[in-house]
């Protein structure tokens, strides 16, 4: 990524509880997203994705809060936004779709007088302004005869439908950011490759920058310039999408990307092996590496791991001062 990011996080820390015994969910995250670009936020469920996602747009509540660290957008500092501030940057500038469309949309509304309300609020349209509009930017997102549509309940929209709807909710004020928090979760295969060419088609059209946050590699090799890898709170590994699967430098990125299924020429699935353990709870107070507990090449040394990213290569930066797959001089000249 060249020049200054569009969306920079350092040092981020989410705590929950008092303030005398905190319990730290995401811990230290840094991040960069540059203008245009994909970048993918992957691990497993806990690992404090959603809650960083959240953090940028200033979404935790009580009795969670960011605790440190600092969240900026082209050089402004989010965390310091007044609340007028906070409310044009939701409104103008950076999106977001959670996970569950079906909760997210209220259920007693027609989809497009939700997007209606949304373009009158933001952008100050007039009632019939926005509705042409909102027809507009439901057939924008791929949705068929969006004017009948616009006149649906969310029950009355499949799955992928809904999550079209949210996409155009998100988008509609055009934002430069757009967090998208596990958007195909829940839908089938098909539906799931529809919502991620759609993202594609929008970071294309618009110049749209997006932070995707999924477990699935599957999802993030779509779609992503870039992936930063979660596990117990801290970023373990950032690097090109390319990078990571051709020489990912952390055993749990290995470990991750090894447990995903393959198919077999006979078009069979094979079973994978998964990751033996679990992750850490948010009580648990571990000291040096938060993956040593369930890595197989884990050493006593392991026990002074700073969980801090060093570079290995350009663009790629890795917790593990291990670094059991690193290339060897030979490997790298070949």
């Amino acid at each position: 990524m060249s020049g200054e990011p569009l969306l920079a996080i350092d040092g981020l820390r989410v705590e929950f509880g008092p303030t005398d015994a905190p319990l730290a969910a995401v811990k230290g995250v840094g991040l960069e997203v540059g203008a245009g670009e994909i970048v993918g936020l992957i691990g497993e469920s806990g690992s404090g994705k959603s809650l960083t996602c959240r953090s940028v747009m200033r979404l935790i509540h009580p009795p969670g809060r960011i605790a440190a660290g600092s969240i900026s957008f082209e050089g402004r500092d989010v965390l310091a936004m007044s609340a007028k501030e906070l409310r044009d940057f939701r409104a103008h500038e950076a999106g977001m779709i959670y996970q569950d469309p079906f909760s997210s949309l209220n259920p007693v509304f027609r989809v497009g007088e939700q997007i209606v309300e949304t373009l009158r609020s933001n952008l100050g349209m007039g009632k019939d302004e926005a509705r042409k509009h909102a027809v507009e930017l439901l057939d924008g997102v791929g949705i068929p005869d969006p004017e009948r549509r616009a006149l649906s309940y969310p029950h009355e929209l499949s799955g992928g439908m809904r999550q079209r709807v949210m996409i155009a909710l998100a988008t509609a004020s055009r934002p430069r950011l757009l967090l998208a928090d596990e958007p195909t979760t829940a839908l089938d295969v098909t539906t799931q490759a529809q919502i991620l060419a759609l993202l594609q088609r929008l970071r294309a059209e618009r110049g749209m920058a997006v932070l995707i946050v999924s477990h699935d590699f599957g999802v993030i090799a779509q779609v992503c310039d870039r992936v930063a890898v979660m596990y117990g709170g801290h970023v373990v590994e950032t690097a090109p999408i390319g990078t990571i699967y051709e020489q990912a430098e952390h055993p749990y990125t290995r470990a991750l990307m090894e447990s995903v299924p393959e198919l077999e020429s006979a078009g069979k699935r094979v079973r994978r092996s998964g990751i033996p353990g679990s992750p850490p709870e948010l009580t648990e107070n571990l000291e040096g590496c938060v993956f040593a507990p369930r890595c197989a090449y884990a050493r006593p040394s392991c026990k002074d791991v700073s969980m801090a990213l060093e570079p290995v290569a350009p663009d790629h930066q890795t917790a593990c001062p291990v670094r059991p797959f690193a290339r060897t001089t030979a490997g790298a000249a070949s």
